[in-house]
């Protein structure tokens, strides 16, 4: 090339968006009417992409020029149709029976020939060309490129979800797609052109394919052209991660071509190494090791790409690319691959619809934003403001005081954290995530049709033992006066005729069911109670909800457990912290002891589940297992006279106690394994005392928002004593002063539905919208009945990894009570050792595994006793 750089070009597939729904759209004739006809813009296999080629340049920075003008131009002109362009391998949003092949006759072809191949042909990829002397050099050199194809599909991995929402557990699945084709793989060893041609011919000749444009080698020479073609890639959301693409490739035919010009040979490498080679790239992208084809070994991604890099250096360097390659490199290793971005915006919103979003930003020429670095001296912390420019100056973090230091118990944990590095924890995090969703460490998303990783945090919290104590003995003592109140309101209703809680709240609570009255001869209703706590300064918590129905996240805390000791073990936990392992043994302790008094002596314990779609199905099975008991659903269980039985294995086995972890109507509109329904069975056995129910069928009365205002009444009245924990003040918009005062103060308060499960329907007023706003004002002057309304509390924040650093995010922590009767009928308190912390969504104060966000592994420290079960309470007032 007479000294001077190869020219290199690139084709980009986009896919369009409806920028309403953010799904595909199969618009491309319409949008390629609207473009600019001589601009490169081109139809594709499927009408919901648009091809994009660049010109051809010598310099690598006016190629990138090239592709974000490209990029203006396609994205700019979308937009006025309501089209959104974006450069990813696969998208998560789509409906592939409403997708269209293009009409031309050789599309339409190779629908009616390859069938299932072009209809879920969803994906887009990148394509570098670089000119090569003639075609007999391209094909000379293609083969020598196969050790460092797999090192380029890493670095633009960007399909980690597929058209149905599916996270596929792939960085590249459009790889897993791509290799379906009969013509794809690694290049083959040949001499000359005239040999490639002959070969390709023969395919030909076989009809598997009809023209040399369907031979998708992962790298290829042009069908007419002088040039060798990278066909492997991602489409990729960062221009910048096309020209660090197209800049190694370019430099690395160029060493090649030097190499065979001075005789040395190229490396042979294995066909089937080169495949697990190219799978592992798919597989993790840059975020754990790849495969070293010579030394058949993993290695790095980091390695791999620097050692790449450097390799390539003479060449890099010849072309003007060395230090903006290895600047792109820094960037790549230092944000992750796009794959990995996309998940981290997925668990900082919690919606595939946020996924599209930050895919458009970025393919509209958007970099992935640099970190915001609170302290130069360590990089890894992140938006964390000092005193002087906090705009939240009260705002209470349990890990950094208002300077920035790190507080003295997190002081190894953060060291060992920033030791690590960001690169070395997404690793880790790649694993645990791995392995979360191998074992079905899922839950699901309001809104969302398929549940998700429920992911695991780096930084573990830490709850110090005075004040763990402090809380157990607000929580013992709040789940002694819930569980008295439910015997009194299904039973005599002293409360209400005392005038403690006025007899309305009971009209107004959908959660007052008349199957509640069913049990009349149990001493004990809320068998295991999730109080959800909110921090809100050093060693601070107050309640902001009880739930007796169905609460879960125990099993989620002891798993959390086990990814922390298994994937980042340098952590060291402190000899004293509480153990999570014996939680399932308390459990059938507990469910052991909700016997009935004329129960079978033989009679069962089981879980009762939806079964795998219900969202806490991996909660289900692995307590189930763990305690020693089945899981049924309601069509295993019929009824017998006054017994519930259920079939187990084959056999028909009686009931004693079933652990419901199901919705109460679900669980009452069921038909059982006859056919019948369950409702009237259930209450008969329930009434006949041969089936205890754990927790208590009208438990929700509890739960209920405006009942959560009383509580402190509750204390007062069943137990003799003050409330040992605060709770949040609360107003009752069905009082009219009450509403009045909540609706000239709603843009500063928390406005809730009494019977909100999940965070649904909350509306926080310093976040909300006008509209939203709008919206609440009518629902508390039209039904006002249905909320009530808190101030804003200034939840604590806890740093959380976010691919690159740490970050604040909001938390709550959901502990457990559990509650047993003796043969007196003396209710006993017993806080479980297990408590959750779950992590809000990036910029969002609502907690809840169903609303994203994820967990932490919480440490619990123990006093100078290790022994966790808490003595006997006082009994309550009946």
């Amino acid at each position: 090339m007479n000294g001077q750089p190869r020219n290199i070009g690139v084709e980009e597939e986009f896919h369009l968006v409806d920028l309403r729904t953010r799904r595909l759209t199969p618009r491309a004739p319409e949008l390629l009417e609207a473009l600019p006809h001589t601009g490169g813009y081109v139809e594709e296999l499927q009408r919901c992409v648009i091809e994009v080629n660049s010109a051809v340049f010598s310099r690598l920075s006016s190629l990138r020029d090239d592709l974000r003008e490209h990029r203006a131009v396609l994205a700019d002109t979308a937009r006025e149709l309501g089209i959104g362009v974006v450069a990813a391998g696969a998208m998560p949003l789509a409906v592939p029976t409403e997708l269209q092949v293009t009409g031309n006759p050789r599309y339409r072809q190779m629908l009616a020939d390859y069938q299932l191949l072009a209809r879920e042909q969803l994906i887009c990829g990148t394509q570098v060309h670089v000119d090569v002397a003639d075609r007999d050099q391209a094909v000379q050199v293609a083969w020598r490129l196969s050790p460092h194809v797999p090192t380029l599909l890493a670095l633009s991995a960007s399909s980690p979800f597929w058209a149905d929402g599916t996270d596929t557990g792939y960085a590249s699945s459009r790889t897993l797609v791509w290799q379906r084709w009969p013509t794809t793989g690694p290049f083959l060893r040949l001499d000359s052109a005239a040999h490639y041609d002959a070969e390709i011919q023969r395919l030909i000749d076989t009809g598997v394919i009809t023209d040399p444009g369907m031979v998708y080698y992962d790298v290829r020479p042009s069908a007419r052209q002088p040039t060798l073609e990278l066909r492997v890639c991602d489409s990729c959301p960062s221009v910048d991660t096309v020209a660090l693409v197209a800049g190694l490739f370019r430099a690395l035919v160029q060493h090649e071509i030097t190499a065979m010009a001075h005789g040395e040979p190229g490396v042979e490498v294995s066909p089937t190494i080169y495949r697990a080679a190219l799978w592992q790239a798919a597989r993790s992208g840059l975020e754990a090791d790849l495969v070293d084809m010579v030394a058949a070994k993993p290695r790095p991604a980091e390695d791999m790409v620097r050692e790449l890099a450097s390799m390539l250096r003479p060449e890099l360097e010849s072309c003007g690319d060395w230090e903006t390659v290895t600047e792109l490199i820094d960037q790549a290793i230092g944000v992750g691959s796009s794959s990995a971005r996309q998940r981290r915006a997925l668990r900082r919103r919690g919606h595939l619809s946020d996924v599209v979003d930050s895919l458009l930003t970025e393919t509209a020429g958007a970099a992935p934003p640099p970190p915001t670095v609170a302290d130069p001296a360590n990089p890894m912390l992140h938006s964390y403001n000092t005193r002087h420019d906090n705009p939240q100056p009260d705002l209470y973090d349990e890990v950094f005081d208002a300077d920035g230091r790190v507080r003295g118990a997190y002081r190894g944990v953060i060291d060992t954290l920033t030791t690590l590095g960001p690169v070395t924890l997404r690793n880790r995090q790649h694993h645990m995530e791995s392995e979360q969703s191998a074992g079905g460490m899922t839950f699901r998303v309001s809104g969302q049709n398929r549940a998700q990783i429920f992911s695991l945090d780096a930084v573990p919290r830490i709850i110090e033992a005075d004040t763990w104590e402090r809380v157990s003995k607000g929580l013992r003592q709040r789940a002694l006066a819930l569980n008295a109140f439910l015997l009194d309101v299904y039973g005599d209703q002293e409360i209400i005729s005392e005038g403690v809680i006025p007899p309305e709240i009971l009209d107004r609570a959908p959660g007052y069911r008349s199957a509640g009255n069913a049990p009349r001869w149990q001493r004990v209703r809320t068998h295991i109670c999730g109080t959800d706590l909110v921090s809100t300064g050093p060693g601070e918590f107050c309640v902001l909800e009880d739930n007796l129905r169905v609460p879960s996240g125990v099993a989620y805390a002891i798993s959390n457990r086990a990814l922390m000791t298994r994937f980042l073990g340098e952590i060291r936990c402190p000899d004293e912290i509480l153990p999570v392992d014996t939680m399932p043994q308390m459990i059938a302790e507990t469910l052991g002891a909700a016997r009935p008094p004329r129960g079978d002596p033989n009679g069962a314990i089981v879980v009762l589940s939806a079964g795998w779609e219900d969202s806490a199905w991996f909660e289900h099975t692995m307590i189930a297992e763990r305690a020693g008991l089945a899981v049924v659903d309601t069509g295993d269980l019929r009824g017998d006279g006054n017994r519930i039985v259920a079939r187990i294995h084959g056999k028909d086995v009686p009931l004693s106690v079933i652990y419901a972890r199901m919705d109460e109507d679900m669980l009452l509109s069921s038909t059982g394994s006859d056919g019948a329904p369950l409702r009237h069975p259930f209450l008969r056995a329930l009434g006949a005392g041969t089936l205890a129910i754990a927790n208590a069928l009208g438990n929700g009365i509890a739960d209920d928002k405006a009942v959560y205002a009383f509580v402190p009444a509750m204390i007062r009245y069943y137990l003799g004593e003050e409330p040992a924990i605060d709770q949040i003040p609360t107003w009752l918009c069905a009082e009219r002063d009450q509403r009045d005062h909540v609706l000239s103060r709603l843009d500063e308060m928390v406005v809730k539905p009494i019977d909100g499960l999940g965070g649904s329907g909350v509306m926080i007023g310093p976040e909300a919208t006008e509209q939203e706003l709008v919206e609440r004002r009518k629902d508390l002057i039209g039904h006002p009945e249905r909320f009530v309304a808190q101030d804003v509390v200034r939840l604590s924040t806890h740093p959380a990894f976010d691919g690159q650093g740490l970050y604040p995010h909001h938390v709550d922590l959901r502990a457990f009570v559990h509650l047993r009767a003796d043969g007196d009928g003396n209710v006993s308190a017993h806080m479980a050792p297990a408590a959750l912390t779950r992590v809000a969504p990036s910029g969002s104060m609502i907690v809840n595994s169903s609303r994203g966000g994820g967990g932490k592994d919480t440490w619990i420290l123990s006093g100078s006793s290790r022994d966790h079960a808490c003595p006997q309470t006082p009994t309550e007032r009946r």
